[in-house]
């Protein structure tokens, strides 16, 4: 009579395709979840992106207002105003803003 293991190796090897499959569930699941996440993460970038190039938008058409109202007012410095306003600025220190600046014509203080 030949040795009889008390296992059958067939229970092994089913075993082991449940592992398999298990794993590969697993593994699909994971693959779902990261692109679940991939996805979302796309999403909210780009979402942020445009907020970003409409801020982006505002600040340039900003600066463009504030550059035409700066020329306008240099235009309408006399010299002396000028040559004032040069002496005060310094490359150490920052321009102060000053409470009792006059009013521009787009009602900005200068």
């Amino acid at each position: 009579m030949a040795f009889q293991p008390p296992y059958s190796p067939s229970l092994f090897r089913k075993r082991d395709n449940a592992s398999g499959a298990s794993v590969v569930a697993i593994d699909n699941k994971i693959e779902q979840a990261m692109d679940l996440v991939k996805n979302h993460l796309m999403y909210a970038v780009r979402e942020e992106v445009e907020i970003l190039k409409e801020q982006i938008r505002e600040l340039v058409e900003k600066n463009s207002q504030l550059e035409r109202e700066n020329t306008l007012l240099k235009t309408l410095a006399s010299p002396e105003q000028l040559e004032k306003f040069q002496s005060r600025l310094s490359p150490e220190e920052p321009v102060p803003e000053s409470p009792q600046a006059p009013e521009a014509p787009g009602g900005s203080a200068v």
